[in-house]
């Protein structure tokens, strides 16, 4: 669609350029008091010529791809980024009409360009002035409102002012986990999760792969994003904002992160670096579990199942109900059993926390 649009702006580019360029050359020929039979076809025909084919190169570059470009950045823009803009350029339209009246009283051809270029400058201006100043412009919306209801508006105002700047970005990888619907459902999660579209298509190109792993992967996916939405208390919400610059899905929410100045929620190791390598906040969930596994000292008595061998000789392995590896010193001989263990060492690892312990 977008190909066929550019090469009918070509076109049409291309027919107007040439009928204006051949007039030019026609006129420019009777200035120059030339045999307007020869010289003057000849000059129309080279200016037509000429405009065809400036006008199908060049066309789409000044028309359809500005405004492609625009289209994608406003869409791409947070609103209340948005309110900013379209506030700072009716402001600067308003000041453009205060200098229009003297600057329409100045000779020509000042009084022709001035009011324009006037307008310009302050429509860029209030934009600029309105977009780096909008997170300050809000925070004195909502203190000018505060006043009215103290008593039952002023809970409400901080939860609004929450919604649209204190959100999270998720990941493909958290939501195939499945581990954020549990979070969610104890509400410990007060901001809202904000999943953008292009996350949405990867979870499905991977719910229709042909590989059956990956395909219940993506399904589970869904499920889950479902299930966050219907049964968390958590607000969740779509969002079409995209980064059209970058292709990966990994480097689309490093972009919006750093643009909406929000954390990022993933178990990739590789994003969680990048991100934290350009100053992003990462909420990993895998950093999370470990954090509220029990913390045990050694000389506490635990019940743990050996369910296989060690890899040192004699040594029995088990896991706690969170997962935690539990290596036993002399458990090889009760494999298959549950004993009473004695913790003697506490470990924490990149992979995360072992125990030894003894019976």
């Amino acid at each position: 669609m977008g190909s066929r649009i550019e090469f009918i702006s070509r076109l049409i580019g291309a027919v107007v350029l040439a009928t204006t360029l051949a007039i030019v050359g026609v006129q420019l020929a009777n200035m120059l008091n030339l045999d307007p039979l020869r010289y003057g076809i000849a000059f129309g025909v080279g200016g037509g010529v000429l405009g065809a084919v400036l006008g199908f190169l060049f066309t789409p570059y000044l028309t359809v791809r500005p405004i492609n470009y625009i289209r994608q950045a406003l869409s791409a823009m947070p609103l209340e980024r948005l309110v900013a803009l379209l506030l700072g350029v009716f402001l600067g339209l308003i000041a453009a009409a205060l200098f229009a009246i003297p600057l329409s009283q100045l000779p020509s051809p000042f009084k022709e360009i001035l009011p324009l270029a006037t307008a310009l400058g302050f429509c860029y201006l209030g934009a600029v002035l309105m977009m780096n100043r909008y997170r300050d412009l809000r925070e004195f919306a909502g203190n000018i409102r505060l006043p009215r209801a103290e008593h039952k508006v002023a809970p409400v105002a901080v939860i609004e002012e929450g919604e649209d700047t204190h959100v999270i970005l998720l990941d493909t990888s958290v939501i195939i986990d499945g581990r954020i619907l549990d979070i969610g459902r104890t509400g410990f999660i007060r901001h809202t999760l904000l999943v953008p579209n292009f996350v949405l298509r990867e979870l499905q190109h991977i719910a229709d792969s042909a590989d059956s792993l990956r395909r219940n992967r993506g399904r589970r996916g869904l499920d889950i994003l479902s299930m966050l939405q219907n049964e968390s208390p958590v607000p969740v919400r779509i969002t079409d904002m995209d980064a059209p610059q970058t292709r990966d899905a990994d480097s689309k929410l490093v972009v919006l992160a750093r643009r909406l100045g929000c954390p990022i929620m993933t178990n990739d190791y590789n994003l969680n670096k990048v991100a934290e390598l350009q100053g992003i906040t990462v909420l990993n969930i895998n950093d999370l579990a470990n954090a509220v596994k029990a913390s045990l000292l050694p000389g506490e008595e635990l019940r743990v199942t050996i369910i296989q061998e060690g890899k040192e000789y004699g040594q029995g392995v088990g896991y706690l109900d969170d997962g935690t590896m539990v290596v036993v010193e002399d458990g090889q001989r009760v494999l298959n059993r549950t004993e009473n263990v004695i913790v003697t060492k506490v470990l924490q690892t990149a992979a995360g926390r072992m125990i030894f312990a003894k019976l």
